[in-house]
């Protein structure tokens, strides 16, 4: 899909498939500004943490690495403007087929060259679940992500099933899904996936001579409750990105 196509057309291939893959969201130069802006940002601030999963190490003959950071929209004003860009709120709030969205939470990912750590299958849903479902993610591509990179691999349909069991030790992996069974989403910068959190989906290794760069956005609509109190130390959860609160829970 493109950002030239309509609400009503992203909404069904959203509803049928569980994803939609909007091409060219962002302009190639708005794309290389946010990549540039991405990898200052964590060589400045030079954290050593490795958030790779432990059920990742097994899908690699080699060790693998991860660079992340949460919540780069305190950190960077960059992050901010484009949480509230009308071009990703409104497929955001047309997706999930709402007038209000508001942000849950956001990681900064950077696969390194030649071993950057892949995600096992799993949904997003054991993380936060939520009443109603009206629970989404954006990644948005700050570069070009072939399948070499490690791009993202979703099961297509696979959110109609529901919550499935997941591996608790396991970082909430689904070990019984084939990881082959899920479709390359090959991207380029600027291209932005959009999937609701019961999707399966996970990525592979970036054995590509090039880092994969992407920011990852979770959002959901404010009058659907969640159902455990969990990831609420993520900072601005809560913060309108489109629209209104009419609860007046804020992020609560």
């Amino acid at each position: 899909m493109t950002i030239t196509e309509s609400s009503t057309e992203l909404a069904a291939e959203y509803a049928a498939n569980g994803f939609v893959l909007v091409k060219g969201l962002l302009s190639k130069e708005e794309a290389a500004a946010h990549r540039e802006t991405s990898h200052r940002l964590l060589a400045r601030l030079n954290r050593d943490d490795d958030p790779t999963w432990a059920a990742a190490r097994d899908m690699s003959m080699a060790p693998t690495s991860l660079q992340h950071l949460h919540d780069a929209q305190f950190y960077d004003a960059a992050f901010s403007r484009l949480l509230v860009d009308p071009r990703f709120t409104d497929v955001a709030a047309a997706v999930m087929g709402v007038e209000n969205v508001q942000l849950h939470h956001t990681k900064l990912f950077v696969k390194p060259p030649e071993n950057g750590s892949p995600f096992p299958l799993h949904q997003d849903y054991p993380f936060f679940p939520h009443r109603d479902h009206r629970v989404g993610a954006a990644i948005f591509h700050f570069d070009d992500a072939p399948v070499e990179k490690g791009c993202v691999r979703i099961l297509p349909g696979s959110h109609k099933a529901g919550p499935r069991e997941h591996d608790p030790a396991g970082s909430f992996h689904l070990p019984d899904v084939p990881f082959e069974s899920a479709v390359p989403q090959p991207a380029e910068a600027g291209d932005v996936l959009f999937f609701t959190y019961l999707t399966v989906h996970g990525s592979g290794v970036n054995v590509s001579n090039e880092p994969r760069t992407t920011w990852l956005v979770q959002y959901r609509d404010p009058a659907d409750p969640p159902t455990v109190k969990t990831h609420d130390h993520s900072l601005g959860q809560g913060m309108m990105l489109r629209g209104v609160d009419p609860t007046g829970r804020s992020g609560v």
